[in-house]
């Protein structure tokens, strides 16, 4: 079989889809790219045995149809020292040689038998299916994969749950230390369904969704969720398990509530805590009447710091612990030029929320304080 491709195209599609490869695979085929030729359209697909992606480009000089698996790694470092010109690719469907023609050069290399290739998990017959804008999907993700645990023995931490109701999508990540939950009403799916989203499909999604602008149908069933945008489908295998119950933990009774600019507060913890004790990178923040001092000390090497900056805050005063990456993440991703912190007393979990949330979002963030030592 035969076609022509440009290479940056080729290129470009083959860097989308070739982030799922693992560096070690217990098959040697999931190294390859699987390219299925069929008209016009090469389809080119990847996996790593749970994570499947697969995307197209458009093809000329058509000669057959066929698949071959070839090996990404090889491809994606010769393409990419291409300048944007047509390849001319031949495949012979008996030993599956493969020979690729550019302006000044010719490439050869052997690839396998396409129908050995995984085949692409197709949708389940119970699946439910609900549609939402791409913006909103990389939006959600990004506001909370951070959050995501690293937790063999708790596997369902490891992912994002997505709790869907008819009239709005909440979508929730903890690690026990910190939770993030992120709602959006003006999704209406019109089901009521659950599922956990594993970290890396969903890190490979919040790549691909940003270069979307379509609606993104999420198709999800017992075992898989399957994600369709474009030219584009990501299918993966769901984390098995019963999600915490997040309304739970989120304490509703957080009388004392300061607002800050966000900015000023990253920027102050991020200075203070390069004097944090490196085993607890502990900031303690002390409110009072229309203020915080933020410190920080490392007693085995004897260095401290401490900022004072102005906020908005009427409530008892108080003194509160929190892990300085932590707490810097969550004000990170918030894009509100204020934050609110509600606080109730130094034991309990203190609540981050913005300012102004988007149009239809609603964003909380909480953060289990760590104990003073005075």
């Amino acid at each position: 079989m035969k076609f022509n491709v440009s290479s940056s195209k080729l290129f470009s599609q083959l860097q989308a889809v070739s982030r799922v490869i693992n560096s070690k695979n217990a098959l040697p085929i999931l190294d390859d790219v699987l390219f299925d030729l069929a008209g016009n359209e090469l389809r080119l697909t990847a996996s790593d045995g749970e994570t499947t992606i697969r995307t197209s480009v458009e093809v000329e000089g058509v000669e057959g149809s066929g698949k071959v698996a070839s090996a990404a790694k090889l491809l994606l470092e010769t393409l990419k020292e291409f300048s944007e010109q047509p390849l001319a690719f031949t495949i012979d469907e008996n030993n599956f040689a493969v020979n690729m023609v550019s302006q000044n050069g010719t490439y050869s290399f052997v690839g396998v038998n396409g129908n050995e290739y995984p085949e692409m998990p197709e949708a389940e017959g119970d699946a439910k299916v609900v549609n939402m804008p791409a913006g909103v999907l990389q939006s959600a993700i990004e506001k909370t994969i951070f959050c995501t645990a690293d937790d063999e023995l708790r596997p369902v931490m490891n992912g994002i749950f997505f709790d869907i109701a008819e009239d709005k999508v909440t979508m929730v990540a903890t690690d026990a230390h910190r939770l993030v939950r992120y709602t959006n009403e003006g999704v209406k799916a019109g089901v009521a369904a659950s599922f956990i989203l594993p970290k890396k499909p969903a890190s490979l999604l919040k790549n691909l969704l940003a270069k979307a602008d379509e609606d993104v149908k999420v198709t999800f069933g017992a075992k898989n969720a399957r994600f369709e945008f474009g030219n584009t489908i990501v299918v993966c295998r769901q984390i098995e398990g019963r999600f915490p119950n997040y309304n739970a933990v989120i304490p509703q009774a957080n009388q004392n509530v300061v607002t800050i600019d966000r900015q000023t507060l990253i920027n102050a913890c991020k200075r203070v805590a390069v004097f944090a004790n490196n085993g607890t990178a502990q900031l303690r923040l002390a409110l009072s009447e229309n203020q915080i001092k933020i410190s920080a000390q490392d007693i085995d090497f004897s260095t401290s710091a401490e900022e004072l900056i102005s906020c908005d805050y009427n409530g008892t005063p108080m003194a509160i612990g929190f892990k300085a990456p932590f707490l810097i993440d969550l004000l990170s991703s918030i894009a509100s030029a204020d934050v609110l912190l509600k606080l109730a007393d130094p034991a309990r979990a203190g609540l981050i929320l913005p300012a102004e949330n988007e149009e239809n979002e609603d964003v909380l963030m909480l953060l289990m304080p760590m104990l003073l030592n005075d």
